[in-house]
């Protein structure tokens, strides 16, 4: 079974996004392991300075995505770009190549997303990530406690998971 890292792009507790990434792993737990990995804004702030030593929740962090077969990211968008939480995580795998021809699912759920969404897939592939993508306009709509309610939703996260799985799978060739 592949191992999956789910990483939630929002830092609430209760977040649309945390309710899609336990959708997919209900949904999917008898095809992947999925693993939802710590609190991204438990990690310390981004310094170049702090590479060769960058503390224990950033070692972990790493390694979680080292273990992964592959990397599920459930993002909102905040003011129109990535959720600084997020991209401080991401900031730390950049010189340590963890995202490197790494299958990657890239869900962004939000009130509209569009420009985070690009903003955010603009990353991944400056660090050679292997990307599947979804974005989701107005998740709140489609969203009530941890289940997808809306159908087209549904059949575009199953396309998504479809074409990450591969993406995964071809990587073992």
């Amino acid at each position: 079974m592949k191992k999956v890292l789910a990483i939630c792009g929002s830092t609430r507790e209760r977040s649309s996004n945390l309710q899609l990434i336990e959708a997919i792993k209900a949904s999917y737990e008898t095809q992947l392991e999925i693993n939802l990995s710590a609190n991204i804004g438990t990690l310390p702030q981004f310094n170049p300075d702090d590479l060769g030593e960058p503390g224990e929740a950033v070692s972990l962090f790493r390694q979680q995505i080292n273990n992964a077969d592959g990397v599920l990211i459930c993002t909102p968008e905040y003011a129109m770009g990535v959720p600084g939480a997020l991209k401080n995580a991401i900031d730390w795998t950049v010189s340590t190549c963890e995202f490197s021809n790494k299958p990657v699912a890239l869900i962004t759920a939000s009130t509209l997303g569009e420009k985070g969404h690009r903003a955010l897939l603009n990353t991944l592939e400056v660090i050679e990530a292997d990307i599947a993508e979804l974005l989701i306009s107005y998740i709140q709509t489609k969203v009530k406690q941890g289940q997808v309610t809306d159908e087209a939703t549904n059949e575009q996260i199953m396309a998504l998971m479809d074409s990450f799985m591969n993406k995964m799978n071809a990587h073992d060739s």
